[in-house]
């Protein structure tokens, strides 16, 4: 028997406002039909601070709500106090902690955890070796076609495999702050100007099309990744999680349409027409698990651009 899928929520990779960020948990917690939810700051250290005194309270009012909470590490590690506040999630015992850099991985070696989608995991051999180092969920890279899935699938033993299927796809993280730069500010003065950007900074190319967005030192897509025809056979090939990253809608109603499909009873075509209606940030984009492009959009067996 098939495993009940888990509809996962990935970390809010952008820098929204502490309060809004708690009160979209409250009401993640309150509303949404996700099984588990990553907390805590993978894209810059110095947003932290804001969100960080209401952290315990969001996880303890999410666990009551039945949320398996687990708690997300840096996924670029530039100095010793960040590297400090890995080590203290690490050496908590009750928490359950996603390492997005292999030092936290290996800070973890021995325990159950999760290796977030910020570790390479392109083979079966790294897949193995972190499996025996204790990961007993693996989030797979969001640019593997569905030949290396399918690879993973059958190698991953006992562990979950969890990947994407909602949201900007994250491409590149740098020690630089692209964000700042284009504000005409230093890094370390950086006045947090990506608060301004709840779903990222869009660029566009010189013809005027859009061609990514920035985070902070984040560079990710475009286009929203979406994955909902695609789910069935991402369940056959051993895929048992599903990733949405939050984006400044709906995400209760973007939850409940994954969900739906997931459970078999709304219509995958019919449920991608509905999300379409809800989000109207960027175009759908689904080419990496085609083995194409990733901003192109596979629909109906048929290659387009997305947008």
């Amino acid at each position: 028997m098939t495993p009940a899928a888990k509809l996962t929520l990935g970390p809010v990779l952008y820098n929204w406002p502490a309060e809004v960020k708690r009160d979209f948990y409250f009401r993640i917690a309150d509303e949404a039909a996700v099984d588990v939810v990553y907390l805590g700051e993978v894209v810059c250290s110095k947003r932290s601070s804001f969100f960080g005194p209401y952290v315990p309270e969001v996880a303890e009012r999410l666990a009551r709500a039945g949320k398996d909470v687990v708690h997300s590490t840096l996924a670029l590690i530039m100095n010793e106090r960040e590297m400090e506040t890995v080590r203290a999630l690490a050496a908590a015992p009750d928490l359950r902690v996603e390492a997005n850099d292999i030092s936290g991985a290996a800070l973890l070696a021995g325990r159950p955890h999760v290796i977030g989608p910020f570790v390479n995991v392109y083979n079966e051999g790294t897949l193995e070796v972190l499996v025996r180092g204790g990961a007993d969920r693996i989030v797979l890279p969001c640019e593997l076609p569905v030949g290396s899935l399918e690879v993973l699938g059958r190698a991953a033993g006992g562990a979950e495999l969890e990947l994407q299927v909602f949201g900007r796809l994250p491409l590149a993280l740098s020690a630089r702050c692209y964000h700042a730069r284009a504000h005409d500010v230093h890094k370390d003065g950086c006045r947090y100007v990506c608060e301004e950007d709840p779903d990222g900074m869009a660029l566009e190319t010189l013809d005027g099309d859009g061609f990514l967005a920035v985070n902070g030192t984040q560079t990710l897509s475009h286009t929203l990744c979406c994955l909902l025809r695609e789910l069935e056979a991402l369940r056959d090939l051993g895929i048992g999680c599903f990733r949405l990253w939050p984006q400044s809608v709906d995400m209760v109603a973007v939850a409940g349409i994954f969900r739906g499909v997931l459970d078999g009873r709304d219509d995958p075509a019919e449920a991608e027409a509905r999300l379409g209606e809800l989000v109207d940030i960027a175009p759908f984009s689904n080419g990496f698990y085609h083995g194409r492009e990733g901003a192109v959009l596979v629909a109906g067996g048929t290659f387009s651009p997305a947008g």
